[in-house]
């Protein structure tokens, strides 16, 4: 497994992304994906790997914000037969070390909860929605859980944000030491 950059100009590994992408996400990508790949791969963004025999099995992309203190993860994929290997973990790991060698001081994403898996997606938001975050559960593994695990800390929620009880739970992480 060799988790790097993306390699931009191979246009086998774009496709093997644009099919990735449509068959996980077939709602959000399935119409164009390619579209999307090249905007993941933006000059200015961070994207990186994993490629097994030359398959593509996991991609991470990311975003400058806040100039560049700030990256947004969008997104993170993984082949589903390949799956509770690590290779999210290490994916992240390798983008998280890109990004401060850019400057970059956080990290932080939007994982939807469309599916109703966590508490969250079965309460009105707007009533005392930070009461409602510290008691936060998962029903069926959603993926806040996993980026917890990596040192992220939901710092927020953006109710209703994908429709009715449908909220974007937002997760955060500092990368390196704070200076005092």
């Amino acid at each position: 497994m060799i988790i790097s950059e993306f390699d931009r100009k191979n246009i086998g590994l774009k496709d093997q992304l644009a099919d990735l992408l449509r068959l996980t996400w077939p709602r959000d990508y399935g119409e164009q994906p390619m579209k999307e790949v090249e905007q993941l791969l933006a000059t200015d963004r961070i994207a990186v790997s994993a490629v097994e025999q030359d398959r593509l099995v996991g991609f991470i992309g990311s975003i400058p914000q806040y100039g560049t203190t700030g990256w947004e993860i969008h997104p993170l994929v993984v082949e589903t037969s390949f799956r509770k290997k690590y290779i999210g973990s290490r994916l992240v790991d390798y983008l998280e070390k890109e990004i401060a060698s850019k400057g970059g001081v956080m990290v932080y994403l939007g994982t939807d909860d469309t599916d109703g898996d966590t508490s969250l997606s079965h309460t009105d938001l707007f009533d005392h929605p930070l009461d409602k975050l510290k008691s936060i559960e998962t029903f069926h593994k959603h993926p806040y859980t996993f980026y917890e695990k990596l040192g992220y800390q939901i710092v927020g929620v953006l109710p209703d944000a994908n429709g009715t009880n449908q909220p974007d739970i937002i997760l955060a992480k500092r990368l390196g030491e704070i200076d005092q």
